[in-house]
């Protein structure tokens, strides 16, 4: 009997090694399945591996990888941004416009739409911060706000590449020492928030706020001016992400970007940031917006509905906070037993 129980413990004991192991390389577990699933759909669509098709994966991914590390910086908090999409959706169109309409140099319209995903970042983190509005209302309510501005400029009408300057969505396709560009500034964007969350007191700001909000005030950390610059960062990122989807896509909807909230999320949780905030990592995200790009190229290249992109997305959600619940409550039991002791 006392064999039997001690066996049961035993065994209870490696999962919650295995399920610790898990949440200490959250980023090398999902690479490693991002390279299996890879393989995998090479096998049977061999075309899945050509350079055209890897620099259009890639290139895609990034721009989610981008949104998806300002997205991290939020949720890092304990809060959520509903309205990346709606901000990437604007900025997008704002920077088509002036281009085509106004005639402003590349350049300044790349500027003015990154200035224009901060202001709107800004006014997430006044609502939330000064208002005290939750964040999942604050944001599902400027997701329908920044939507409908957007359908505002448009006005009914669309833009295509050939109202743009020529070889605007060049840059789409460009590789250097054959990495695509849009991939090399996501490297950028990851390693210069990666760092900034490692090394710097705002970085280590944002863990204490969203480990324990309460707690962080007391060692006078300003919570409510740490999430609010949190939003305007994430508001910031997906305004370069809103710029690099008009130059990677060139026709430009009132609705372009719409579903794409869903997606980067889902990149956030699925590469180890804690819904419930205090603990993940910018990378993770990154590999996190790869894996999910992956599938939805090999839903693609396989031919299989991509009606299926959407329950992928809400399961991975589903699965990646289930299993933080599951962690949690083995630290936290684990806690509890040691203090006993």
């Amino acid at each position: 009997m006392a064999s039997n129980v001690a066996g049961r413990r035993s065994a209870r004991s490696r999962a919650g090694a295995l399920i610790g192991g898990f949440a200490r390389s959250r980023e090398l577990t999902l690479l490693a399945v991002l390279l299996v699933l890879a393989a995998l759909v090479a096998i049977e669509a061999p075309n899945f591996l050509s350079s055209n098709n890897v620099v259009s994966v890639t290139s895609l991914a990034a721009i989610i990888a981008i949104a998806a590390v300002g997205e991290a910086l939020v949720i890092l908090t304990k809060n959520i941004d509903l309205s990346v999409e709606s901000t990437m959706g604007l900025v997008a169109f704002v920077v088509a416009v002036l281009l085509k309409q106004q005639n402003v140099p590349m350049p300044v319209a790349w500027a003015l739409g990154i200035g224009l995903g901060m202001a709107l970042g800004m006014v997430n983190g006044i609502i939330i911060t000064v208002f005290r509005v939750p964040s999942i209302v604050a944001t599902l309510g400027t997701l329908s706000i920044f939507r409908g501005l957007t359908y505002l400029v448009a006005n009914g009408h669309e833009i295509n590449a050939n109202d743009l300057p020529a070889g605007y969505t060049n840059a789409a396709s460009q590789t250097f020492f054959d990495i695509p560009l849009f991939v090399i500034l996501a490297v950028a964007v990851v390693a210069v928030a990666g760092l900034a969350l490692r090394y710097t007191v705002f970085g280590r700001q944002l863990y204490a706020v969203g480990s324990n909000a309460e707690a962080a005030a007391t060692i006078g950390i300003r919570s409510r001016t740490t999430v609010f610059l949190a939003f305007a960062l994430g508001g910031m990122l997906a305004g370069v992400a809103g710029v690099l989807w008009g130059i990677q896509f060139g026709q430009l909807y009132a609705s372009s970007a719409s579903g794409q909230s869903l997606a980067i999320i889902a990149a956030v949780v699925v590469g180890g940031v804690s819904i419930a905030g205090g603990s993940g990592t910018v990378m993770g995200a990154a590999i996190g917006a790869l894996f999910l790009g992956l599938i939805a190229n090999a839903l693609n290249v396989l031919l299989l509905p991509q009606e299926w992109l959407q329950m992928i997305y809400g399961a991975v959600i589903l699965f990646a906070v289930s299993t933080d619940a599951i962690i949690q409550r083995r630290t936290q039991l684990a806690k509890a037993r040691s203090r006993i002791r």
